[in-house]
């Protein structure tokens, strides 16, 4: 070691030539290498049509009656419009196959999670067969957790003329990032990487539109073997699907969204493979039976029209609203942020009741002043939360953060009920699958979902639905999880809809997810003394530290109602008697998985924004 010099100089020298050879070979797209592997893609794409009718051989849908009822009730100044809310994962699912197969002229879709499994492929099979009918098909993928299989990309480059493929805020133009491009990112370009495109859109024909939390990957759908999401969708027919186009349209144009031949690793494939390489290969599937039993169903226009279109609801007020594609770079511009304030400026207006499901309870400085005067101003109005349990969430860090917030939002008045990872409600789902004629699989798998601790084997489900109903009258349904990601980073998108029977309905949907048989209602533990009291000023202290919040005695915990007991108010005087304290963290049997929210909770307050 040379004296006087820090060791960890050749490091630092290391990293930052890292950091410069990502700049060069990354930012700087070769633009003739990208030309020669467009022009190559369009060289060997499929351009064969295989239907020549002028409906493009669309399946028959009751949609389409749908449609057409809602424009002939329509005035410019009353729209009128028809909605299904999508609680259950397969039949979101089931639905979208079913539209995909119905298009005519054009399919667009958004989404943040694009995954390689039975999920993901169905839908690529599905949409390029769309395409090879006659249909117009655009997917725009955020690039982080997308897909990264080169060869599959390359054969997506050429699969038809009429489909096409963009990958947005790609790092260093490259599909795939690698650890180390990864930490560079971060390094060089932080705001830029952090900001992520989080919008989930299905277009169909410009007419039929479903938005919500629900990105396209196994569990989205219940179909993961270890994992399943709770999650929401809405499906909409009527003139906000014009509000979704143009949306769309703004992003497809814009420069972050990036066709696969200007991608450094996939161009490099597609010239690899040149132009006279295979294309598109249809996808085999690790269940098939159970993609099989899902594909008779979505052809079958009478169980369509059953369960799901004539269980449309006629609402008339629907706003589709989207961040702009460029909201980290322009956040003094008012439409960069505009869904989170459309939000805010409809919970300040709340007279009664907020019923807001998040999977993540990590609120912005916004949202806590915004709940802090309502608060103050209106008192009376009851806000219902439902969120994660730590034995629930797939974001322990994130839950960290929520579990050290957690009095200061009681003391604004939430009413917080943490998800269970096992809930009874997956017990009604069976019941559901049964009463709706299905062939078996939807019900057998449900079968696994059990009462077990979470040591022991079964489907976990988690909550990652997002939606508000405010004084049971506007519902909205999307993917903002109100916190300072979707707040500050992340483009959200989503509708509002002002109908009191949807949003009824919604509420609801959110209520049951928060019975006893379902959650946790966290409650303050009982104070009385001066020990308490001591333990209470204490933990306010710790709370307040941005660093070294290591207090392990906190305000509140987790409840579980007591046989025979009726489901009480957190301030009823007998509260402790019917609900017994389970601790902190019920049903969480991984002693590291504890140690680790912990830690985070202590030393993670400054990356709030980040998580």
């Amino acid at each position: 070691m040379i004296p006087g010099r820090c060791p960890c100089d050749a490091a630092a020298r290391a990293l930052s030539l890292l950091v410069a050879l990502m700049l060069l070979s990354g930012c700087a797209v070769d633009r003739l290498h990208a030309r020669r592997a467009a022009a190559t893609a369009a060289a060997a794409q499929d351009r064969a049509l295989d239907c020549t009718a002028a409906d493009t051989c669309a399946i028959a849908s009751p949609y389409q009656a749908l449609v057409q009822q809602a424009q002939r009730e329509s005035r410019p100044d009353t729209p009128a419009h028809y909605v299904n809310l999508l609680d259950r994962g397969e039949d979101s699912l089931l639905l979208r196959i079913h539209l995909i197969r119905a298009a005519r002229t054009s399919i667009d879709i958004q989404t943040f999670i694009f995954a390689a499994d039975d999920a993901g492929y169905l839908m690529l099979d599905e949409l390029v067969k769309a395409a090879r009918r006659g249909v117009r098909v655009r997917v725009i993928v955020d690039q982080l957790f997308s897909l990264d299989d080169m060869q599959l990309l390359a054969q997506l480059a050429r699969a038809h003329a009429n489909f096409e493929l963009r990958v947005y805020n790609p790092t260093f133009h490259k599909a795939r990032t690698q650890p180390l491009e990864f930490a560079a990112g971060i390094l060089c370009c932080f705001f830029q990487f952090n900001q992520r495109m989080h919008n989930k859109l299905l277009l169909i024909d410009g007419q039929i539109g479903i938005a919500g939390g629900r990105n396209y990957e196994n569990r989205y759908f219940d179909w993961d073997n270890e994992f399943d999401y709770r999650d929401r969708d809405v499906l909409v027919i009527g003139s906000a699907a014009d509000s979704m186009r143009a949306t769309f349209d703004a992003f497809w144009q814009h420069r972050r969204s990036v066709a696969l031949s200007r991608l450094r690793d996939v161009s490099a494939r597609i010239l690899d493979d040149g132009v006279n390489a295979p294309g598109y290969a249809m996808h085999r599937y690790a269940d098939l039976a159970r993609v099989a039993a899902l594909s008779r169903r979505a052809n079958d226009a009478d169980y369509i029209r059953t369960h799901f279109a004539d269980q449309a609801m006629a609402v008339g007020e629907v706003e589709y609203f989207s961040d702009a594609p460029d909201k980290s770079d322009a956040p003094d511009q008012p439409q960069s942020h505009q869904l989170s304030q459309h939000i805010a400026e409809l919970l300040r207006g709340a007279q009664s009741q907020i019923v807001l499901q998040t999977p993540y309870l990590v609120l912005s400085k916004t949202a806590r002043r915004l709940f802090a005067d309502l608060h103050k101003t209106h008192p009376s109005v009851q806000v219902l939360v439902s969120t994660n349990s730590l034995a629930a969430t797939d974001a322990f860090y994130v839950y960290a953060l929520s579990y050290k917030y957690k009095k200061r939002y009681m003391k604004l008045g939430f009413q917080i009920h943490e998800f269970k990872p096992f809930p009874v409600e997956a017990t009604d789902l069976i019941e559901n699958y049964a009463a709706l004629g299905d062939d078996g699989d939807s019900v057998a798998r449900y079968r696994k979902y059990g009462r077990a601790p979470l040591k022991h084997h079964g489907v976990r489900l988690g909550l990652h639905a997002k939606s508000i109903v405010i004084d049971d009258a506007i519902a909205l349904i999307g993917s903002h999880n109100f916190d300072p990601r979707s707040d500050h980073y992340n483009t959200e998108s989503g509708f509002i809809i002002h109908d009191r029977a949807f949003a009824s309905a919604l509420r609801a949907s959110i209520l049951r997810d928060t019975e006893p048989d379902n959650a946790w209602t966290i409650a303050r533990r009982p104070h009385s003394g001066f020990l308490s009291q001591l333990n209470n000023l204490i933990s306010d202290l710790s709370t307040a530290l941005p660093l070294f919040d290591l207090w392990p005695f906190r305000y509140a915990t987790s409840y579980e109602l007591n046989p025979g007991c009726a489901p009480l108010a957190l301030n009823d005087a007998h509260f402790h008697d019917c609900y017994t304290d389970v601790g902190d963290f019920p049903e969480v049997s991984l002693p590291l998985k504890t140690i680790y929210t912990r830690i985070v909770t202590a030393f993670g307050a400054g990356l709030h924004s980040i998580l």
